[in-house]
């Protein structure tokens, strides 16, 4: 009966967590070294890999809401999404720099907004994913092997956790949002991802 209830009501969480995100300050670190200060060693790269993405509203709020985007074939979809966000975080570590990179992980929400609706193809959440893993590795360039195997490997467990959350327990409640609560939703991720795009550019 709980179980039920918290899933009916799962749309409206990844509704607050946008309102949330809109009204947040997106350019504080949300990086649990930068957090706490400690020094990169394996365990903290553990922890800090598996903190990154829910400590980053707009990670989170990604990752959850493709639960809302109708995504068929879940574990393939999963199975792609962990691969290109790594192949993301690879190249943040092999070509770091990309101009205006948190402004368009931003613009995901828009993107993953648009893909709800109908406007745009399921297919290019791919590539919002890369952007996600990019952006996630882009503050441990200058760590040494271990911590950076132990962070890789801790973010790659916590994205994992979050796709199943979202793909395999959040999807099938989701299912059951009217017409106007995903027209709703949609305008929040839309909202959150233009106000964080706008944030991070004045940054």
């Amino acid at each position: 009966m709980l179980v039920s209830h918290w899933r009916k009501g799962a749309p409206w969480l990844l509704a607050g967590l946008a309102l949330f995100l809109m009204a947040a300050a997106p350019a504080q670190a949300h990086h649990l070294i930068e957090i706490t200060g400690l020094k990169p060693t394996p365990i903290n790269g553990l922890l800090s890999g598996l903190a990154h993405p829910v400590l980053g509203p707009d990670h989170l709020l990604f990752l959850l809401a493709l639960a809302l985007v109708g995504l068929r074939q879940r574990l393939r979809w999963m199975v792609g999404l962990l691969v290109v966000g790594m192949l993301g975080s690879t190249a943040s570590l092999i070509g770091p720099g990309l101009p205006g990179a948190d402004v368009l992980v931003s613009l995901t929400l828009v993107v993953e907004a648009l893909v709800l609706l109908g406007r745009l193809p399921g297919w290019l959440l791919l590539p919002a994913m890369a952007l996600h893993g990019y952006v996630l590795s882009a503050v441990v360039l200058d760590w040494s092997a271990m911590p950076l195997v132990a962070y890789l490997g801790g973010l790659l467990l916590s994205q994992g956790t979050l796709l199943v959350v979202s793909l395999a327990l959040l999807q099938p409640a989701a299912r059951q949002l009217q017409r106007h609560g995903r027209r709703l939703v949609a305008a929040l991720l839309i909202g959150a991802g233009v106000v964080t795009a706008l944030s991070q550019a004045l940054a």
